[in-house]
């Protein structure tokens, strides 16, 4: 279920099918246990260029397009490994190279490309302001050559992994005609802000490394701020195409995992003297989610191909994320059914897969939020928030 992809394409799965092979489920198991972030398989994917793909070559980058990034991620899902820790460091390329200065773009880029540095937290989520994103307080004031940041971000990933966040501020007061006023975007350079960011861990249902942050008095350079000041809510907008791309793909990946491995366990584990998978109350249910997997990665491939001609893709890329993440819980469901109690054993790792695949209908944004934008901007219909 390739679509017509490239030669070059097909060696990128290839080639990512090869690195997951030193990465078998004993080590994400472990890594479970001792709750450690994956450092050695981020830096894995670091050194031999993954992660920098989104990048210009100009920037020692890959040069390559969204498609190629989603197919990264997506086989890393399919092989059973996850690439929570890898994604961010993709999606947050959006802001930073359509709207970051020259000299940011020249500060950070070859360096993120290198992986000196890691740029792989989004500070945006408070606690409350969730899906909201207008309703924000941490505050951002000037002081001559530097902002002065207060407040709290929560469910933030991967902070203490990272060297830089992108941040999301309130530099001014929100407009009743326009809620994404007065909010600002900023790169923190938390290798220099350590002692004015605090972080705490929060215990999840998975290893997924999340904090809620606290900012007091903590200073960044106004060199820092990304483009201009108030216009930030709509800087992270490319991101969030972006992210919902990488995500469809990562859910995607989940769904070709489940139904690989339920349909290896239902073609050869024998009940009542046939194949388990010669019952339909076994074969449908993957069947039908194999064809679900199959129309959403159509409509990832095309969110991304508009992405990469820079063609509007709102519609595309939300519609993509929820088909995805639909289709891989559904397979995760057929899949567990088809493993029985054996599904439940942490050996197969099909229970944690079934864990992490569930986020992905809830975040990073709602499949909720989703319908609401696919209702409003694309059917027209009445603003339901």
């Amino acid at each position: 279920m390739d679509f017509d992809l490239t030669e070059d394409q097909q060696s990128i799965r290839t080639a990512i099918r090869d690195v997951c092979a030193d990465f078998p489920g004993e080590y994400w198991r472990g890594l479970e246990v001792t709750g450690d972030y994956p450092d050695r398989f981020v830096r894995t994917l670091t050194e031999l260029g993954w992660l920098s793909v989104l990048i210009p070559e100009a920037y020692g980058g890959g040069g390559l397009g969204m498609t190629e990034a989603g197919l990264i991620l997506e086989e890393i899902h399919r092989c059973g490994a996850n690439a929570n820790a890898c994604h961010a460091q993709m999606y947050t390329m959006g802001a930073l190279l359509r709207h970051g200065s020259d000299e940011q773009k020249q500060r950070y880029l070859p360096a993120i490309a290198r992986g000196d540095l890691r740029l792989q937290a989004f500070g945006i989520t408070e606690p409350d302001a969730g899906s909201d994103t207008t309703r924000i307080r941490t505050r951002a004031e000037r002081h001559g050559d530097q902002y002065v940041i207060n407040g709290q971000k929560t469910f933030i990933s991967r902070v203490d992994q990272s060297d830089l966040m992108l941040l999301l501020a309130r530099t001014g007061p929100s407009d009743e005609t326009d809620r994404t006023a007065g909010i600002s975007l900023f790169l923190v350079d938390l290798r220099t802000a350590r002692d004015q960011v605090k972080t705490q861990r929060i215990p999840l249902m998975f290893n997924h490394h999340t904090y809620a942050v606290y900012f007091t008095d903590t200073a960044v350079p106004a060199a820092n701020l990304i483009g201009e000041e108030g216009r930030g809510f709509r800087y992270v907008l490319d991101g969030f195409n972006a992210e919902r791309i990488l995500i469809a793909s990562e859910a995607l990946g989940d769904g070709h995992f489940f139904i690989d491995r339920a349909s290896a366990y239902a073609g050869t584990r024998e009940v009542f003297g046939r194949p388990l998978g010669a019952n339909q109350g076994v074969a449908f249910p993957l069947a039908q989610a194999y064809a679900q997997v199959a129309g959403a990665s159509l409509m990832r491939l095309h969110a991304a191909s508009r992405f990469d001609r820079g063609l509007p893709c709102g519609e595309q890329a939300n519609t993509a994320k929820l088909l995805a993440s639909q289709a891989s819980w559904a397979a995760a469901n057929a899949c567990l059914t088809a493993y029985g109690g054996a599904g439940f054993a942490a050996e197969f790792d099909v229970e944690r897969k079934f864990r992490e695949t569930k986020l992905l209908e809830i975040a990073p944004v709602s499949n909720n939020l989703v319908l609401a934008h696919l209702a409003q901007r694309v059917l027209g219909l009445p603003r339901s928030y």
